[in-house]
């Protein structure tokens, strides 16, 4: 008999939620095949079996919760889906000529279950790969190792740190399973009131968002860009763009030219804090909010400075269909380091965007509003957004803020200078 574990998923993620058994009991599975679907805080992962043979029981539930490295299905490499019914007619006729036999069993299968168990308080910390195998090898309790990332994220420098220092007190594990009391359903003694449970996804979104209220110095500030320069640009040439390069010429590409320009000339807002170190970050990957049934996601558009606008286009394109059809991997989703969102596609004039964690800045693009503008001495009509930043004010200052959107507004305004910004 062979295990199939929920695998490595990512650094962040340590748990998901089982969507769909793809595979049942009795049926066959070939190695690499997909046995399940797992819905996890960013996206849904299809899970794989390691092994040939016939998946002969489910050890946990759709909807259920199961941890990372935890077994959740029993593949019998010895069987086929064929031969699986026929093996169990046997099976009671030995029952009933020895009846004595059949108490032995039922404390050997759940040995396994209670093993799990005792894992999964472990499996519930955020930990990276590479701090598992260290705490593993030093047998250290992730659950007692103190964590210097805002975000409770168990880095290396942790494990080692905690090898050094004394044991944590053996009352402590006690605490784990309190934290799954939360989860009481509700009950509402009103035929008008649906109850809907939220999705693991909208739970981490709310979770998330609330986490950076509470842990961040958030500020915003504001300005306004004339579009006027970068439409009759977008006139002139979205004919030969398209025909050229097979994806329309869009805002995107112009704003995340900008944003790239604007973090050159301000590094910190490309950066990340980890306890009390700045982690100054010299690539730019930038993460693109995509609205989706399932909630915001944001995937990132890799190595951006150095693509042209074409491939930017290419890259927001796919990837908001990729999230729109629900296949972004996470490897689309990880890593970004400053986020755009533009709240314009649904008509909103102002907001103030919360900070996509552990980014530091965030620029919320609005709806495009033709309003009257001083021009010199006259009044003309122009094609106005409102900008707004929101930023980490613990080590992003007003004037760098500030000084960021009055670069992104002169480059957005200028757009010759985003081909000289490099």
């Amino acid at each position: 008999m062979a295990e199939v574990k929920v695998p490595e998923l990512a650094e962040s993620i340590s748990e998901g939620s089982i969507a769909q058994w793809l595979k049942q009991p009795g049926d066959h599975v070939e190695k690499g095949e997909y046995v399940l679907e797992l819905e996890t805080d960013k996206v849904n992962v299809e899970i794989i079996s390691d092994y040939t043979g016939t998946l002969s029981e489910h050890l946990a539930e759709e909807g259920d919760t199961v941890q990372v490295g935890q077994a959740i299905a029993i593949v019998d490499e010895n069987g086929s889906a064929a031969a699986a019914p026929k093996a169990e007619a046997p099976k009671v006729e030995e029952a009933k000529a020895e009846p004595a036999k059949a108490e032995p069993a039922a404390p050997a299968k759940e040995a396994p279950k209670a093993e799990a168990k005792e894992a999964s308080s472990t499996q519930q910390v955020i930990a990276s790969p590479a701090a598992r195998k260290l705490a593993r090898e030093k047998g250290i309790d992730l659950t007692q190792v103190p964590v210097a990332d805002p975000l409770g994220r168990v880095r290396v420098q942790d494990v080692k740190a905690a090898s050094n220092a004394p044991a944590a007190p053996a009352a402590a594990p006690k605490q784990a399973p309190a934290a799954k009391k939360a989860a009481a359903p509700v009950e509402v003694n009103d035929d008008r009131i649906e109850v809907v449970k939220m999705t693991r996804r909208r739970q981490t979104i709310a979770k998330r968002l609330v986490q950076v209220q509470s842990e961040a110095a958030m500020l915003t500030t504001f300005n306004e860009v004339d579009l006027s320069a970068v439409m009759e640009l977008r006139n002139r040439h979205k004919d030969s763009f398209v025909k050229t390069n097979d994806v329309k010429l869009g805002f995107m590409s112009f704003f995340t030219k900008a944003v790239i320009g604007a973090l050159k000339k301000y590094p910190l807002l490309n950066a990340e804090i980890q306890g009390d170190h700045i982690l100054k970050k010299n690539f730019y990957d930038i993460g693109v909010a995509v609205s989706t049934d399932e909630g915001l996601v944001v995937p990132v558009v890799r190595d951006a400075d150095r693509k042209s606008f074409a491939e930017i286009e290419k890259n927001i394109s796919d990837l908001a269909v990729k999230a729109r059809n629900n296949k972004l991997g996470l490897s689309d989703l990880s890593g970004g380091t400053f986020t755009i969102t533009n709240g314009g596609t649904f008509g909103s004039l102002l907001s103030t965007p919360i900070l996509n964690a552990p980014q530091v800045g965030i620029l919320g693009m609005h709806t495009i509003k033709t309003r009257p503008i001083a021009v010199g001495d006259q009044i003309e009509n122009r094609p106005m957004m409102y900008l707004a930043l929101s930023y980490d004010h613990r080590i992003v200052d007003g004037k760098e803020a500030v000084g960021f959107l009055v670069a992104i507004k002169d480059m957005l305004e200028d757009p010759e200078q985003l081909l000289l910004q490099g």
